[in-house]
């Protein structure tokens, strides 16, 4: 959360001390926000809708019936299905430092409304279904951190369009998700099937050759198309230009290696950068965080 939001949530007097709630009630969606002030084990967290959950100060870990130990953090996303349990451990909560966070509850005909103007999202020829249960967790971009910064403080603040507001911020934020998810399927697909098409062709070859400067004549060819539909029909499935593309998962995979604790030199090198200060502002860019605050908070 950037310092606006924090200082719309935060000190308010709490009436228990693990996951005291206060609510926001919008348009097909409802904000609560959440403070931990002791520390505790297994809280379980479930929603009869879809649930956006996002921290703000502290750490939690999270466990799903997927996966176990999951260490949530600021800056990152975490998205339940409907109806799907996880239970929360927060091992950092004190009684003058509060673990907060926040979940922006969604409902399915909101969501199914959006899923129809995304239809290309989930209907990829050849794609098998996107999974709608198991949950997404992601460092997520700036930009995701900045409609939920006005996302917030459009549900708090009392303006006189604050409703027309909220669906407009739930909006892209569920287009986001989608995109997210959509990219993801259409990407292991790809890498089942990486001749499935001309595009998977192409997209394969983006995938293998991630430090290398795209050549857009090249992947056109690959793709058996014209360099303009090409174009087209790679911003249609993947919802972003070929470049823009290999950002994307170049900063991803910057991600998954400085987990892995290697340094941010070796990282940058591998992803084809010419300089660290390159590759530091581009990854600060994409999420709000430098290489080395991504590192500190793992220690």
């Amino acid at each position: 959360m950037s310092h606006s939001t924090t200082n719309l949530i935060l000190h308010r007097q709490p009436t228990k001390l693990v996951e005291n709630r206060v609510c926001f009630a919008g348009p097909h969606s409802e904000l609560s926000i959440y403070d931990t002030y002791e520390q505790a084990n297994k809280v379980s967290l479930k929603s009869d809708a879809l649930l956006y959950c996002g921290m703000v100060t502290g750490a939690k870990v999270m466990h799903t019936q997927y996966e176990q130990d999951i260490t949530f953090l600021p800056h990152e996303s975490f998205i339940l299905a409907p109806k799907e349990e996880v239970l929360i451990d927060f091992p950092e909560a004190q009684i003058d430092r509060p673990t907060t966070c926040l979940t922006v509850e969604i409902s399915q005909e909101r969501i199914a409304q959006i899923c129809d103007r995304m239809n290309d999202v989930t209907n990829v020829d050849g794609l098998a279904p996107i999974d709608p249960n198991k949950p997404l967790h992601t460092l997520h971009t700036q930009g995701t951190q900045q409609v939920l910064d006005r996302l917030v403080s459009d549900f708090v603040q009392n303006d006189p369009d604050r409703d027309l507001l909220v669906d407009f911020g739930v909006s892209e934020l569920v287009t986001r998700i989608l995109r997210h998810h959509g990219r993801e399927a259409f990407l292991q697909f790809t890498k089942t099937i990486p001749d499935a098409n001309g595009l998977t062709n192409a997209l394969s070859f983006i995938e293998s050759n991630l430090s290398q400067p795209l050549d857009i004549d090249h992947l056109s060819k690959l793709a058996c198309m014209s360099r303009s539909r090409f174009y087209q029909t790679f911003k249609r499935h993947l919802g972003c230009t070929p470049n823009e593309y290999q950002h994307q998962r170049r900063m991803n995979i910057a991600l998954s290696y400085l987990k892995q604790r290697r340094s941010v030199t070796e990282v940058s090198m591998e992803l084809g950068y010419q300089s660290l200060s390159h590759f530091s502002r581009r990854f600060h860019q994409h999420f709000g965080l430098s290489p080395r605050q991504v590192q500190n908070q793992l220690n």
